[in-house]
């Protein structure tokens, strides 16, 4: 009598070679009609008589008409970038922030331990830079007075303390305010004029005090403030002479 099979006995693979199952001999529940099971020792990595197996690639099966397949997975692409591909791609982010802005050396150098760089790759790196020009804080104190005089009026220390903010050298800043003109004054009185005409409604205490502490904060000095928005207040509220003709 034939023997009974369960449909629930998984297929056979003929792992060691050899012919593949007959039709016959299959079990129900197989591998699907018109499709085999099958493979070889190649497949596997070795041969029978082997005493050791040779060592194989992660596998992954995959059944096919044509029998299963063992495909290699791929290798794995996630490690970590070598030092010197870490020192490149950081040069490199480095560069497009200077594009953007000017850095000073010392905000060049906090970028640059951002990504963890060795002291002597992050030197290399700041140094060469240096060389083509990239890196000047002089040439950056100088934008920094320019602005600070031309567009924003403010007094020596406003100036000076903008750029020690920047990191820059304190000989550097020096430098740069020296060949700054001594008119601190003027430059005090201009503004206070542009400020004096709309404090004009508070008694004279509460003008001197709001308008040599607007000056104060651009960096001028007490006494130097105070001078001139008294002087820019006197002005104000000195009538204008009018020329009438007969």
């Amino acid at each position: 009598m034939a023997d009974e099979r369960d449909d629930g006995i998984a297929p056979v693979i003929p792992l060691f070679g050899g012919p593949a199952p007959s039709p016959e001999e299959a079990p129900r529940g197989g591998a699907p009609e018109g499709e085999s099971w099958h493979t070889t020792w190649r497949d596997l990595g070795s041969r029978p008589g082997d005493r050791r197996p040779k060592p194989v690639k992660p596998l992954e099966v995959t059944p096919s008409k044509a029998g299963v397949r063992f495909v290699e997975l791929p290798e794995d692409d996630t490690a970590e970038p070598d030092q010197d591909e870490r020192r490149a791609q950081a040069e490199t982010r480095l560069v497009k922030a200077l594009r953007r802005r000017s850095l000073s050396v010392s905000e060049a150098r906090a970028k640059l331990r951002e990504d963890e760089l060795d002291m002597d790759d992050i030197d290399e790196i700041v140094e060469r830079l240096v060389r083509l020009g990239a890196l000047d804080d002089a040439a950056l104190a100088d934008q920094l007075v320019y602005a600070g005089v031309e567009r924003k009026n403010q007094g020596r220390r406003a100036i000076a303390q903008a750029l020690s903010a920047r990191g820059i050298d304190r000989a550097v800043i020096d430098q740069a305010l020296a060949e700054l003109p001594d008119d601190d004054f003027e430059r005090a009185l201009e503004y206070a004029r542009g400020k004096a005409s709309s404090l004009l409604r508070f008694d004279d205490d509460t003008a001197l005090r709001r308008l040599s502490g607007q000056l104060a904060r651009r960096g001028y000095g007490g006494g130097l403030a105070l001078s001139a928005a008294r002087a820019a207040l006197e002005e104000a509220r000195r009538p204008r002479s009018s020329v009438r003709f007969d």
